[in-house]
């Protein structure tokens, strides 16, 4: 629960770092990826974790300048990251100049409801973590190695160990 603005910056540091992380181990092939016919790539899944920071942080009258949530998906892995890190950065320090904790009780219209800012500082990062696993599914599909997050992924075990946990 985020009760105060550190709360979230501690948190978003941790997993902004995570998805960075994630992105910038895509390649420009691996874009192209999906499970079925139907499905999201794993280029757009990466888009829309990069568009979603202007898209939902934008509603809350923040100020600050981020990819446009309706910006055409790049071509290259490195400028999706890119993106991503300018986005994400650019965020941080429109929060740290003009929030304080008790914006995280200000109310806001979010998709027909009314949530608080805390609540939408939550929701962004729950998102992220969400399509950032179905990411990870794609690149094992695309033959990359998926780096650690909340711990070492099985190649950094194997580096580490000589052999990864069941």
């Amino acid at each position: 629960m985020i009760r105060k603005l550190e709360d979230f910056l501690a948190n978003w540091k941790h997993e902004s770092d995570s998805t960075l992380k994630i992105l910038e181990t895509l390649t420009d092939d691996s874009l192209k990826q999906k499970v079925y016919d139907e499905g999201r790539t794993l280029g757009q899944l990466a888009w829309h974790l990069v568009v979603t920071i202007d898209e939902m942080i934008g509603k809350t009258g923040l100020q600050f300048t981020a990819t446009p949530h309706d910006a055409p998906k790049p071509e290259t892995a490195k400028e999706i990251a890119k993106a991503y890190k300018d986005s994400s950065d650019a965020m941080v320090r429109a929060i740290k100049e003009q929030w304080t904790d008790e914006t995280l009780l200000e109310e806001k219209d979010m998709y027909g409801e009314v949530w608080t800012i805390a609540n939408i500082l939550q929701v962004l990062t729950f998102h992220q973590t969400h399509h950032r696993g179905q990411m990870t599914v794609l690149m094992r599909q695309a033959g990359l190695v998926i780096p650690g997050m909340y711990g070492p992924s099985k190649e950094e075990w194997l580096a580490f160990a000589g052999e990864a946990p069941e």
